[in-house]
């Protein structure tokens, strides 16, 4: 399928889950919700603690849809990782422990050249423990800011994987908390993108942090807000016992999703509003497919 045919597609959503490796909970989440298939992929990150756990899961498991979760900055307080590669603190990737920043505008200053340096290491260390790779995104969407949404989209090429692109990046939530930029150079990939055919998402939904309501009127609005064409579910599923120490205020979201999740609910709501469940991994073969008929370079 080209972008224009993902584009046309009716209804056609990637429940994703974020943040796989980042604790045991998220990692046993994702295992659970894929079997059940409310949970179509998932992204790694590389440098947290509990990826050893995370890609041994997948190399045991090949149906597990796993991705890279391009990691630059470390938001927890008290729950750090640093970087695969150990830069010099003149590289600009980490604050004075050695810590990844804890937000976008400080992590947006990192040198680009340690940036890619930093963002290879982890799609490698990946694959080397091998996983099978479906696909790339960026964790609180620090890769896809303007300094360094090229070497995102280089990445992408380099490794034959589709990225997470959403067609108004104004409707990106990570956007909200980058502190300022233009748009100019996401934009730029975004045509670059569209024109190699590459998939590009209407829309990514994400986990309501602040919602008011309870889990299931929450997501009943979700699910309502999904338009046709390619639509991305960034959620962040959490199995109860590890994060309500490392983030008292907000784990609950994290562990009432995951449990709203594993309820028939899900498929009820996806066959009501006529909703196809797909995986990166189909849509990485039906790239790859296209490019390779269309006689494209494989790098």
């Amino acid at each position: 399928m080209t972008s224009a045919d993902f584009a046309k597609a009716r209804g056609r959503v990637v429940i994703h889950e974020d943040d796989v490796g980042m604790t045991h909970g998220a990692n046993r989440a994702f295992a659970e919700l894929s079997a059940l298939g409310t949970c179509s992929s998932g992204s790694v990150m590389a440098p947290c603690p509990w990826f050893p756990e995370a890609v041994e899961m997948a190399a045991a498991n090949r149906s597990l849809d796993v991705g890279v979760h391009l990691t630059l900055t470390s938001e927890k307080r008290l729950y750090r990782w640093r970087p695969l590669t150990a830069p010099p603190r003149s590289a600009g990737l980490t604050d004075d422990l050695g810590y990844f920043w804890p937000d976008v505008p400080r992590a947006r200053g990192a040198a680009p050249d340690a940036v890619e340096a930093e963002l290879r290491a982890q799609i490698e260390a990946t694959l080397q423990a091998g996983v099978d790779v479906t696909h790339l995104d960026a964790h609180m969407g620090t890769a896809l800011c303007p300094e360094f949404v090229e070497i995102y989209f280089r990445l992408g090429r380099d490794y034959r994987l589709p990225i997470l692109l959403v067609r108004d990046y104004n409707t990106y939530n990570p956007r909200s908390y980058s502190g300022p930029l233009s748009n100019d150079r996401y934009d730029a990939v975004l045509a670059q993108a569209r024109a190699a055919g590459s998939p590009i998402f209407e829309v990514a939904l994400e986990t309501p942090w602040q919602r008011k309501t309870d889990a299931e009127t929450a997501y009943r609005a979700m699910f309502d807000a999904i338009p046709d064409g390619l639509s991305f579910l960034s959620l962040h599923f959490n199995a109860p016992g590890d994060f309500e120490v490392i983030e008292p205020d907000y784990a609950h979201i994290r562990t009432e999703e995951y449990a709203l999740f594993k309820t028939p609910r899900i498929a009820q709501w996806l066959r009501e509003r006529h909703l196809e469940v797909t995986g990166m991994r189909d849509i990485r073969d039906d790239l790859r497919a296209a490019r390779a008929a269309q006689g494209r370079p494989q790098p």
